[in-house]
């Protein structure tokens, strides 16, 4: 059943595509139309995926306060359901204590999965190979039926592969097994929330 916001986020979402198709931009429609799926069909309120999205902002304007950490790191976070995943790379422990202590300050993070590398940040060849391995990730978990795949927020870091989303425990071994068996990724972090 689709919430109520949901559903009024669909009826803008038609509106605009409706607006958007008379103009001759069917490419942007198309997306539209996803991002409202994706909304619609997610385990999340939609207040929630909200503020998942600003716990994010708030941790990045965070750690763009600290000199340090937005010159000598490459730290990326992910939000889902109130659950923040750290991943990256920074060149001491100390840096890495910064960037998880200016995440702690967020109130709509209940917990964090810390997983911010110490070493130099990866290169721009790493990054694009991160990116088509979880592009691979992705349309393995959408082939499959047994996963809900839009539920599973799929995170790459240096052929690290990270899962985070709200699932059954049936369905987080499945995901897992998915992104394992994937050529090119060296590890699988699961940091779902498990649904009862």
């Amino acid at each position: 059943m689709i919430k109520k916001g949901a559903k009024r986020l669909v009826a803008l979402c038609t509106v605009i595509l409706s607006i958007v198709s008379i103009q001759g931009c069917a490419v942007v429609a198309v997306g539209a139309a996803g991002v409202a799926a994706k909304v619609a069909t997610d385990r999340r309120t939609v207040g929630t995926q909200l503020d998942d999205q600003t716990s994010e902002g708030k941790v990045a304007f965070n750690w763009s306060q600290n000199d340090a950490l937005k010159e000598l790191t490459n730290l990326q976070v992910n939000v889902y359901n109130g659950v923040a995943l750290l991943t990256g790379q920074a060149p001491s422990a100390s840096l890495i204590e910064d960037a998880l202590r200016a995440a702690k300050k967020v109130d709509s993070i209940s917990k964090i999965h810390n997983q911010i590398r110490v070493g130099e940040p990866i290169a721009a060849t790493t990054q694009a190979n991160d990116i088509w391995l979880a592009s691979k990730v992705r349309a393995q978990l959408l082939a499959d039926e047994r996963i809900p795949a839009l539920q599973v927020k799929v995170v790459v870091e240096d052929s690290e592969v990270f899962l985070l989303g709200r699932v059954n425990n049936q369905e987080a071994t499945s995901a897992v097994d998915i992104a394992r068996n994937i050529t090119g990724v060296t590890r699988v972090v699961r940091a779902f929330q498990i649904l009862q």
